[in-house]
Order: structure tokens, then C-alpha cells, then sequence
């Protein structure tokens, strides 16, 4: 019998794709504690406030919230902890390269459990002016105000 690859989202950062031009994404695993995994199971984390950063030829998510595990003893891990990414050599020499560019950040997008591990989806972005959010803006309004046009007019009703 095959196994079925079980995906379970925790947190997504709706903000990171308003926000940034995404250049490129990238799966990392993520060096927890216990409790930190008790606490995601319970699906609460916040993505918002995270990005990513390299300490000598390692990175590392910053910011990210994951709160306090309410049952938790002692042993509790603090809520905003500078948590190592695990990746290939290989992905981490990318990503360094494309960071020397000007203007490009590492942002989380989306915090899920893939096979019982917890996995982060990290991105390589580039900010966004204030322009071109009114302009993706308005693409998207366009957007949904033709595919309502098209569904009325294929159910037979006109259009004003």
C-alpha cells in the first residue's frame, strides 16, 4: 500500500505576496523544540513579521511567532527565537547569491506539517512600491470583473 503524502497548513503570510515581487521559493525544514512542535500542532503560529537571514554560511528565520505552549513547564521555548533553516548546500549557495542582489529579502510564505515535519516555504522577493500594489490591484478587480462577466453571460443573462 502507498503511503498518501499528508499536507496540514498551519499559517500562511497573505501580506509576503502584497507585499513583494516572489523571485523564486524554496521547501526548508526548521530546527524546533518540543514544545515549539506542540504548539504548531495546535495551528497556531503568525508568519507576518518573519525573514530570513544568513549568520556566517547558515540561515535563519527571525521574527517568526510561534506562542508559548500553554501546557508547557519550564522547559517553554520563547514565542519570537531565532529558529536554523535546513537546506541543501546547494539551495542555501543559490539563495546567498541571489541575496547579493539590490532589494532582494528572504520572506516566509507558508508554515505546514508535510509528513509529520514541520516545513517552512520561504521565498527570495523583492519589494514592492506603492504603485505597483495599486497596479496588481487593479489587475485583480479587472480580473474578477471579467470571469463575473463571462459566468453571466454563459448562464444566458445579459450583461448591463
Amino acid at each position: 500500500m502507498a503511503k498518501q503524502k499528508e499536507e496540514r497548513v498551519i499559517a500562511t503570510n497573505r501580506k509576503a505576496r502584497h507585499d513583494y515581487l516572489i523571485l523564486d521559493t524554496f521547501e526548508a525544514g526548521m530546527v524546533l523544540t518540543g514544545t515549539e512542535v506542540k504548539s504548531l500542532r495546535e495551528g497556531k503560529a503568525s508568519l507576518v513579521d518573519g525573514f530570513g537571514q544568513f549568520y556566517r554560511d547558515e540561515l535563519y528565520m527571525e521574527a517568526v511567532y510561534i506562542p508559548e505552549y500553554l501546557n508547557g513547564s519550564w522547559t517553554n521555548h520563547t514565542a519570537r527565537r531565532r529558529r536554523k533553516l535546513l537546506l541543501h548546500r546547494d539551495e542555501l549557495i543559490r539563495i546567498s547569491r541571489k541575496l547579493e542582489e539590490s532589494g532582494n529579502t528572504i520572506v516566509p510564505l507558508q508554515l505546514y506539517f508535510k509528513d509529520g515535519r514541520a516545513k517552512l516555504e520561504i521565498a527570495i522577493a523583492k519589494g514592492k512600491k506603492d504603485y505597483d500594489k495599486r497596479q496588481t490591484l487593479r489587475e485583480k478587480q479587472d480580473n474578477r470583473e471579467a470571469q463575473r462577466a463571462m459566468r453571466q453571460r454563459n448562464r444566458g443573462q445579459d450583461v448591463d
